[in-house]
């Protein structure tokens, strides 16, 4: 299981005081100087917290120091005043992974993934897969991944907002529920020959039981380990993160 951190969250500190404090170029550096496969960006048209200029710099960072770059968003959304529209960004960056969400401009955060079978009409992944290694897909865990036709999706991203929300509840009948979910969506997916990602609301608490069944190739994170870095240090926290995701 590798780990992708999503800087969103430090640029939206910054966006909430003007200037460029906290310093998301520091940040992606200190990060990237860790055992991470790379990091993850979501811009919105809106841009309240990654900015068209810090798509760019992470670009160029991950580039410096040979690693990934995944930008998730949706690909319906179009030109909007300073935003260019999502697969405008994908063609000028051309991050390692395009992950495809299903979220509004007006959404504080995604809350569900695709129905497979309107991602099967999404002729746009054909223009994903010429400017990115993988084209994901944010699903349900409950998703049936026989339905997939689109041969330009290579993996998928699992939400995990429904597990997380059992394990803060500790409600281990739900959890084991959801556990179940996220197994034999991995399983599928491996046999299709996807690659596994996974993120939403997760971690320290409830990542390990993810860890365990060694099907997740990787994991998003950047609203936990932000909080998180505020008692703990930002190096100290992924350092936390990465000795579960390492196993």
């Amino acid at each position: 299981m590798k780990l992708s951190i999503n800087l969103n969250k430090i640029a939206l500190l910054r966006n909430s005081r003007g200037g460029h404090q906290p310093d998301l170029e520091y940040f992606a550096k200190k990060a990237l100087d860790e055992d991470i496969i790379g990091l993850t960006a979501h811009p919105r048209p809106d841009e309240r917290h990654m900015k068209h200029s810090d798509l760019e710099l992470i670009k160029n960072i991950t580039d410096q120091y040979t690693k990934e770059f995944n930008i998730e968003g949706n690909p319906l959304e179009g030109e909007s005043k300073q935003y260019i529209g999502f697969m405008e960004i994908v063609r000028k960056y051309k991050p390692t992974q395009t992950t495809l969400v299903p979220d509004s401009t007006s959404q504080i955060t995604s809350d569900h993934g695709w129905e497979i079978t309107k991602v099967n009409s999404l002729n746009l992944t054909n223009d994903v897969r010429s400017n990115s290694a993988r084209c994901s897909i944010f699903v349900d865990a409950d998703s049936d991944l026989d339905l997939l036709t689109n041969k330009d999706i290579n993996a998928i991203e699992i939400y995990t907002g429904p597990y997380a929300q059992a394990v803060l509840e500790d409600d281990s009948h739900q959890t084991e529920l959801e556990v179940e979910k996220i197994k034999n969506l991995s399983y599928k997916a491996k046999e299709l020959g996807l690659r596994v990602n996974a993120g939403h609301d997760l971690n320290l608490k409830n990542l390990p039981e993810l860890r365990k069944l060694d099907l997740i190739d990787e994991v998003s994170i950047g609203h936990a380990i932000i909080t998180e870095s505020l008692i703990d240090g930002f190096n100290n926290t992924i350092k936390k993160y990465l000795e579960v995701t390492n196993g």
